[in-house]
């Protein structure tokens, strides 16, 4: 999963930076609305996580025009305005939450996932597929009752495909949603993954299928 994260203050965007990329998200950060709004219009982001106080614009005036841009992907507010008006004004800018600063980094988590899993149509915390299950809220992943080991990034790309199974994921489309912009990702990266998740997943009943040409697809053996 791949988020935006839209702030120019530079020490929070590293903490919230450093606490994400820790759940195994793929961040991306930018300090401007302009830049906000050329990446949201070029990358496929699960969510982004937008200050109001920018250098070049309000945050407002990022939210109105990627909402008329037809960009619908889920968006947070992050500010210092706290009060009852400035939390309906945002919201009905076309924002889906509202977090006031200082926050609780647990809070931040929760509400980015809740996010995510909302915007993928797939609300519930907890993704089954045959005797697998990964919890979305702890990350803890699971065959039968045997907790499966993964990095951050391999269990990135499981969601990606567990989220979307029985469906074709492309190529470009998952390592995308897996790396940002400012990874060094290795041609074969998305491969290498895919090998290492193929190996632990062995006598699971689940298997990751190569489609040719086309990318991977996700199903139950």
């Amino acid at each position: 999963m791949r988020l935006l994260i839209v702030e120019d203050d530079a020490a929070l965007a590293r903490g919230i930076i450093k606490v994400l990329r820790g759940d195994g998200l793929a961040i991306d950060h930018v300090t401007t609305g302009e830049d906000a709004l050329a990446v949201m219009k070029t990358e496929p982001y699960s969510a982004v996580i937008l200050d109001l106080g920018l250098p070049d614009m309000d945050g407002l005036s990022v939210l109105r025009q990627a909402r008329q841009a037809n960009i619908t992907v889920p968006i947070m507010i992050l500010t210092a305005r706290d009060g009852t008006l400035d939390r309906v004004h945002g919201l009905n800018k076309g924002a889906d939450d509202y977090l006031s600063k200082p926050f609780a980094i647990q809070e931040l988590e929760a509400r980015v996932f809740a996010l995510i899993r909302r915007g993928q149509g797939k609300p519930e915390p907890v993704l089954v597929l045959g005797t697998f299950r990964l919890d979305r809220a702890t990350g803890a992943a699971y065959i039968g009752e045997q907790i499966l080991e993964l990095t951050p990034r391999e269990r990135s790309v499981l969601e990606t495909l567990v989220t979307k199974s029985g469906s074709v994921v492309p190529k470009a489309r998952l390592t995308a949603d897996v790396f940002g912009l400012d990874d060094a990702v290795a041609p074969n990266a998305l491969e290498v993954h895919i090998a290492r998740l193929r190996r632990k997943l062995e006598n699971s009943g689940i298997e990751i299928v190569t489609v040719r040409g086309l990318g991977y697809l996700l199903r139950a053996a």
